[in-house]
């Protein structure tokens, strides 16, 4: 892949972004391609701009995403249908998604403009939130989708369904179910295991189980997986990557299953996700 217009998007309270995001405009240039910045990236660069992701994303050949893997799940979540891959240069500590530091931009975007990126093409979820008050959109997610209990210190009750069989009641201080990418993240804090990117599997982690025989459920990404609250007089919460928490309604039930669209994540030609997850998590041994 030979992109031709770039899509800069940045993280903008990071330290140094503005100086970054206008070294990296030229650094493009030299290479004769064309940068569009997203607006907030734009303002805090000097510059001007009225795209907000979406239209970014219409727009581009390749979004560089600079900031951490917090900022390309925000991005990820923010673009419509058209999703072009995207290449994470990482300002702050090693990131799972990101494939390059900010100090090592120039060897990045040399490796951009040669083609000699590799992708990786990770698989979203759907969430759908079903009630009797409204019909409500759905939301994707890169990572995973979280249930959890409110600011009342106490355990809540998942009921949760696999291809319409039931699976089992969760009594936890919450659940996650998480894709490949998302294995990583919150559910590997919870006990979960590492998958694969391109494994295709999703995986169901629960959150501090009181029965201490639930552990993380591994199913196909082709299962739909269905949850609900059994003791709707508490409230719980469903977070879809990190974002805004939804409160799910006594009759609600939410559905989780493999969305039709994917998202490219790019990297350098080095750098795979073994080598991340040592890097990452320390793991030492005479191989690495």
């Amino acid at each position: 892949m030979h992109p031709k217009t770039i899509g800069l998007i940045a993280h903008t309270g990071k330290p140094g972004v503005g100086e970054l995001i206008k070294s990296l405009v030229a650094e493009f240039s030299r290479f004769s391609m064309s940068t569009l910045l997203e607006k907030e990236t734009a303002a805090v660069a000097g510059q001007s701009s009225d795209l907000s992701i979406a239209k970014l994303g219409e727009k581009t050949d390749l979004l560089v995403v600079v900031g951490g893997d917090g900022t390309i799940l925000n991005v990820s979540g923010q673009l419509g249908e058209a999703t072009p891959p995207i290449f994470g240069i990482n300002v702050g500590s090693l990131g799972f998604l990101t494939c390059s530091s900010s100090p090592a931009f120039r060897e990045a975007i040399e490796c951009i403009a040669k083609g000699k990126m590799t992708f990786s093409h990770r698989t979203l979820l759907e969430v759908v939130l079903r009630d009797s008050q409204e019909k409500h959109k759905p939301m994707f997610a890169l990572n995973d989708a979280v249930f959890s209990r409110g600011e009342i210190s106490r355990l809540i009750r998942l009921r949760a369904r696999v291809n319409g069989e039931a699976l089992t009641e969760f009594n936890a201080d919450g659940l996650i179910i998480a894709t490949p990418t998302g294995s990583t993240a919150y559910s590997l804090s919870a006990g979960g295991p590492i998958l694969e990117p391109e494994s295709g599997v999703f995986v169901i982690t629960p959150i501090c189980p009181h029965v201490l025989t639930n552990r993380s459920i591994i199913v196909s990404e082709n299962s739909v997986i269905e949850v609900e609250a059994s003791e709707p007089d508490y409230p719980v919460y469903l977070t879809v990557d990190g974002r805004e928490p939804v409160r799910i309604a006594k009759d609600a039930t939410v559905q989780i299953r493999k969305a039709k669209k994917t998202l490219q994540l790019a990297a350098m030609p080095d750098m795979s996700f073994f080598s991340v997850v040592r890097q990452k998590l320390k793991w030492s041994g005479s191989n690495v």
